[in-house]
């Protein structure tokens, strides 16, 4: 926002140099200059309520924006949220039938184990 008064206030002061320029240094009548000074700050409105105009549909087109990649940001992480859900209901039986193969080679050891000590006096 300080970037645009910064700009308006530069295209005023340079409107008003230019014009007291023009004023004194033109071989001009009073009533042409007055016309090209009256024209230029038309000019100068004219682009000064353009600006005004654009800085306000950039605005707004900001805000869209910003609500929009909000919702989008939201819908992304539900979808993660679910797709990890998702990835643990797959993973986990697995994970049960691991944890049991772990359990059962453990007892044929400990059962090997017990016969090579009862054949092995």
């Amino acid at each position: 926002m300080a970037n645009v008064k910064s700009l308006l206030l530069g295209l005023m002061v340079g409107g008003t140099v230019s014009a007291a320029a023009t004023l004194l240094t033109t071989p001009s009548s009073g009533s042409d200059v007055r016309n090209r000074v009256k024209n230029q700050g038309t000019e100068l409105k004219d682009m000064i309520a353009n600006l005004k105009q654009d800085g306000l549909k950039l605005r707004k087109q900001l805000t869209e924006t910003s609500k929009e990649g909000a919702a989008l940001v939201k819908e992304l992480t539900q979808e993660m949220k679910k797709s990890v859900e998702e990835w643990k209901d797959t993973v986990e039986p697995h994970q049960e039938n691991i944890h049991q193969y772990l359990e059962q080679i453990e007892l044929s050891l400990k059962d090997l184990e017990e016969k090579m000590k009862t054949k092995n006096p």
